[in-house]
Order: C-alpha cells, then structure tokens, then sequence
C-alpha cells in the first residue's frame, strides 16, 4: 500500500508491503521488544502494521485525530533497525520498538514541532529533545507526532482538551463523543489505538496522568527532574516534565529506563544520573507484602467509589498494609498554583522562542497573542486566549509575588500536603479521576469527579496511574504517589496490582456509551 500523511507543508509518500499478518493490536510494548529480540518479527513489519492502522483509523474509521504528522524516516529507522539485529549489533531493548512522540517535544527529524499551533507551524528544528534523543541512542523508531490540547492547554480557561488548530479534536477510542483529557491528548488515544507501542507525553498538572486514566493506559509523571526537559515547549520549568504512556506498567517501566539522566542544560536534573535505574528488571522482585499504602477516598460517584474499593481489596490481598488518611485543607493553593504557572508561562515560552530555528519568526508570547488575534478564525473558532493575556501580564520570575507564590505552593503540596498524607505510609493511592466526559464545543469541558494530579504536579513528586476497570464503560484509574525519586516503587506497587486486578480493557470504538435499555423508558414507542 501506498500510505499519503497531509502534513503542515507537504504530502509525504511512504511506500511499504502490506504488513496485515503483523499483529500490533493490543500487543505490549514489552511483548514487541522480545518478539523482535528473538526474531519473531522485524520492525519493518511491525512499524508498517503501526502504519497502516494510522492509515485506516486516524483520519478514515473512527477518527481518532490522535496524530499530527508521521516521520517520513520512520521505515529508514525500521530498516536501519533490522540491519543492525542481524548483525548483532542490537542496541538495546527498544530497538527497532516504534514510538509516538507528543508533539511538543522536539525531533531531528523533518517534521516540524507546533504544539498545536499554527504560529509554530515552521518549527522543524533539526535537533531532538534529550528524551527523544536517549530514545533514538536505544534504537527506537520514532513513528509519528501526536496531536495535543494546543499549547498544552495553556492557552485558555474555557478550552476542550485534546483540540488544536494543527490537528482537530482527539477524540476518546473507549466512545467518540468523550474527551480524552488533555493535553497529551493523542498519546493517550493513540496509544490505547495501537497506533505505538508506547508514546511519550508532557505533564504539568495532570496531562500525563489525566489522559492515561481516561484512556485506559499506565501513565507516569516522574519525579521533576528525573527526564530533561530541553526543547520542550514549555509551560513551567517548576512543573514540567515528560512522561511515559504504555498499555502495561512493564512499558511504562522501560521507556524510563531509557529516557531518565541528566541534562547539563536543564539544572533540575543534576541528581537523575544518581537515581536512575533498570526500572524493568526491578519488577522481578516487586511486592506489596508488609508495604504501607495510605489511601484516600475523595468525594466521588458511588460508581467510581465501587471501583476503589475494589482496587484496595487487591492491594490487600497482595500483602498491603492499608492506612486511610485525610488531604489536608490546604487553603490558597490553587491561586499560587495559577499565580505560578502564568508567570513562569512567560519567562519559558520567550526563552523557547528566542531559541527556535530562524524560520520561526514568532519570538515572544507577546507574538503569539498577535498572531492569534490575526489569525482568530483558524486559532481561536472555539475558545480565546485569556491565559496567554494574562500571563503577558505578569512582572517576572524576580517578581517578589511570584517568588512568594511559589514557596507557598512548593510548601502546601510538598511539606503541609504529600508529606502528611505520607507520614506514617510507603506510598498513597486514590481514584485518579472519573471516567471521561462529553466533548463540547459549546460549553466547553465540563470535567466531574476527583483528581489526583495536583499535589504530585506542584511538588514535583512522582504519579503513577494504572487502569482501575471501566465504570460505564469508560476506563478509569488508580494512583499510585510516592516521594521524589522513588519511581522504582511506584512501579513496583503499580506491577504488583496490575497482575492481580487484571483491570484493563481494550477499547472498542463506540460511537457513545451504552446506556442500557433503562435509558429508553419502560414505554417503548
């Protein structure tokens, strides 16, 4: 078949065999690397399948609109791939493994990195983020870019998660018409497709974790720090970081083990080289018995709250101590978080621009808002630019109330909030967040039920989330939180339930949810 991707400037032809007999659903990124390890199947066969489920289901079948540009190079880096385990040469346990990467982080090769954003459109740097780099020295093959709530949903309090002017609304592959979170909106739904093994998203408060609960995968926010960030688009350099997105906690666990280590231009970072680990192979070992789990019940639906229950009783059974524990009120934290985040938006986003390739004229936040006003019709159809205007607004990162909301936040979520709820317990586990909601254009999204996303986001400790089951039939997730650095556990813990719940269901593809016959009335006309 022949495979045509419009991209942002050019069509891009990729000519490949038919590759239907390489199964690619549902199967594991871990099951892929042994496959391709004992030569089971050649990664030109397997990124040609990934290929052709693209071809058919992103814009074509459900249409997902989980991606936003396929890498011309990807069958080159197949091949390149195939070559290299024949000669025995294999580069590690990714090799030849096809990878999605959100399309905020930056890659060498021809493809441009936009954020979603028309005003970014040019933005084909020739370089790849650190992460992306760390990937391709393990032999991945980047596969695609994914689609993202524009700007990483930073751009408006009124947005739809998982829309952008570059690539339309993501949409949920559990039921078309449910959101699939933002912002890194088309890993989550591409990876739940098999459109990648894996993918990697960007989080600053929940967009890692959010989009992997609502879309039935693992997910991890690591511990700020732990993956660089460079060449990134950022939004908070308090916040921010890259994560890791997979069917399976073994997935997840590998493309950590990849991916962490330090970065000399990204100072957050200067201790991962001395925290980074084999996370995989760690897993061997994992156990919950005599481990200490604070839980936490927040106020939820009593569908959700079932599905919690259940989840304690299987950390239970595993050997798990289990200690119910009370968030702290922590009052103003949700204003310094804001207050933080529209400052360091400015500082970051100028910093970025004032380094991207020349052919981005766009050098200031400032240009963006100009730009999005200039061109309202393409950007700004559904919602505005309120954030961005604010965050223009703001006096700097030297500015004595950003420094002090900064240490009030650091201190809310990190002393007076995780470390309470952690006191007497290894980790802490609670509902990640509801099932997912309806897409809408009009009133925009209407999010319902708890989140787990924020304290973990502020204090830049480590989030784990794996699927709890479906409640309605849309997934739902568990989250697993623990102190800086201690991904190893989390994964561990994550593993252990993962197992023994077994919770996770393949996505179907529905047009909605089924509602049942009580959804007709007891009057049938």
């Amino acid at each position: 078949m022949v495979l045509r991707w419009i991209g942002l400037t050019a069509a891009i032809v990729i000519p490949m065999a038919a590759h239907a007999a390489t199964r690619v659903e549902e199967v594991p990124l871990w099951e892929i690397s042994a496959q391709l390890e004992r030569g089971a199947v050649s990664s030109e066969a397997v990124t040609g399948a990934y290929l052709e489920r693209i071809a058919a289901m992103d814009r074509k079948g459900p249409q997902l609109r989980a991606i936003i540009a396929i890498n011309p190079d990807a069958m080159a880096q197949a091949r390149a791939s195939d070559a290299r385990r024949r000669a025995g040469k294999a580069l590690g346990p990714l090799d030849g493994v096809p990878i999605l990467i959100k399309d905020n982080i930056e890659t060498q090769d021809p493809v441009a990195t936009t954020a979603g954003s028309l005003a970014l459109r040019d933005n084909v740097g020739g370089r790849d983020a650190p992460v992306v780099a760390r990937l391709r020295a393990g032999g991945a093959v980047i596969l695609a870019k994914t689609n993202l709530s524009e700007w990483a949903n930073i751009r408006s309090t009124h947005s739809i998660s998982g829309w952008s002017a570059v690539g339309g609304q993501v949409r949920n592959p559990y039921a078309l018409d449910r959101s699939p979170c933002g912002s890194s909106s088309g890993t989550g739904a591409g990876v739940a497709a098999s459109f990648g093994a894996g993918g990697l998203g960007t989080e600053t408060d929940g967009s890692v974790v959010c989009p992997s609960s609502l879309n039935g995968l693992v997910g991890l926010k690591p511990t700020v720090g732990l993956l660089s960030r460079s060449h990134i688009v950022p939004i908070s350099h308090s916040q921010d970081t890259p994560g890791p997105m997979a069917r399976s906690v073994r997935d997840v666990a590998m493309m950590l083990s990849a991916t962490a280590g330090s970065d000399p231009a990204d100072p957050a970072t200067a201790q991962a080289d001395a925290h980074k680990q084999d996370y995989a192979a760690a897993l061997e070992q994992a156990s919950l018995k005599g481990v200490r789990v604070a839980y936490y019940r927040p106020t939820m639906s009593a569908a959700l709250a079932e599905r919690f229950a259940a989840a304690l009783e299987v950390l239970k059974a595993q050997g798990a101590e289990l200690i119910e524990v009370a968030r702290p009120e922590l009052e103003g934290l949700g204003q310094a978080e804001h207050e933080v985040l529209r400052s360091e938006l400015k500082a970051d986003l100028n910093t970025y621009l004032a380094g991207a390739t020349a052919a981005v004229k766009l050098r200031t936040l400032a240009d963006i808002i100009a730009f999005n006003r200039a061109n309202a019709e393409a950007e700004m159809p559904l919602f505005a630019q309120e954030s961005f205007e604010e965050a223009e607004g703001t006096r700097g990162i030297a500015d004595p109330e950003y420094l002090g909301a900064r240490a009030k936040s650091l201190r809310l979520a990190a002393k007076e909030g995780l470390e309470e709820m952690l006191a007497r317990a290894d980790i802490l586990v609670q509902p990640t967040t509801g099932p997912a909601w309806l897409i809408d254009p009009i009133y925009s999204d209407q999010f319902r039920g708890p989140s787990a996303s924020g304290l973990p986001a502020v204090s830049g400790y480590p989030h784990l989330t794996v699927p709890m089951g479906l409640v309605g039939g849309l997934p739902v997730g568990l989250s697993f939180i623990a102190r800086p650095y201690e991904e190893g556990k989390l994964l561990g813990a994550g593993y252990v339930y993962e197992q023994a719940a077994r919770a996770r269901m393949a996505p179907t593809y529905r047009a909605t949810v089924d509602a049942g016959a009580a959804f007709k009335g007891a009057v049938e006309k």
